[in-house]
């Protein structure tokens, strides 16, 4: 699962993170991805989650506490995988300092992973990435995603990558991330689903789709996908955020 939180901002109102956390982790609860890939947390909003999602661990590998920052962030179920390995980065021309940005973009924005191995499959490794590009600047979307297809491109392991890409499939972005050298595909064409309102997945907080789909779940190597969908749960007319969550079930070839 793909989840953009939105961050810890007290101008939502009636749609603070305060009166959403709950709903968040019962939604969680619910579905219960084995992965969960949370764009736009915050430390506190990181925290929440940490101790209220029953049975997962987060992947937090030697990150500074800074309020300032929101940090794309995975969350694993300890029954499903043992972590052996990851790593934060920035997307951006000096990629191991903090909070670094560079061409137009308007915040700085990373991609953690991290190294999984599923104990089923007899110990063969797995990485699963989050990230979360740039919402303004145009050129810096692009240059951050051509450094994400480089990385994926230099794995020799199967990648999941999940994030609000903040571009429509098609577009650039989009472009770069499928092109023949990383290997990776799209979840949700994969299955042959098409465009539209159904497949669209920021809303604003109102349930009425708004845009593109730009929450998306890549895979790359051998991975089959057997499902896909954008997850429209609601409690009392209200939403866990302002995104729609997106799911893909996928199974990995032995």
């Amino acid at each position: 699962m793909t989840f953009n939180l939105r961050f810890e901002n007290d101008r939502d109102g009636e749609n603070a993170w305060h009166n959403r956390r709950e709903m968040i982790a019962r939604m969680i609860g619910r579905y219960a991805p084995d992965i969960l890939g949370t764009q736009e947390g915050k430390p506190d909003q990181l925290l929440y989650l940490r101790e209220n999602l029953c049975g997962y661990t987060a992947c937090i590998p030697d990150r500074p506490d800074d309020e300032k920052a929101q940090f794309p962030t995975l969350f694993v179920r300890r029954q499903k995988f043992a972590i052996t390995g990851g790593r934060d980065f920035w997307l951006s021309k000096t990629p191991d300092v903090h909070l670094s940005k560079d061409w137009d973009s308007a915040f700085p924005r990373m991609l953690s992973y991290a190294v999984l191995q599923p104990p089923e499959h007899g110990g063969a490794e797995l990485y699963a990435a989050v990230t979360h590009l740039d919402h303004k600047g145009t050129e810096a979307r692009l240059r951050q995603a051509e450094i994400i297809a480089q990385w994926a491109g230099d794995l020799k392991a199967p990648l999941v990558l999940m994030g609000d890409f903040n571009e429509e499939p098609d577009a650039d972005v989009y472009r770069v991330l499928t092109g023949s050298g990383t290997g990776l595909h799209d979840t949700w064409r994969s299955l042959g689903r098409e465009e539209g309102p159904e497949s669209h997945t920021h809303h604003g907080f109102t349930g009425s789709p708004q845009g593109n789909r730009i929450d998306w779940i890549l895979t790359g190597g051998d991975f089959s996908v057997l499902d896909s969908r954008v997850v429209k749960y609601r409690e009392n007319g209200y939403y866990p955020s302002d995104h729609f969550p997106y799911m893909a079930d996928l199974e990995i070839k032995a």
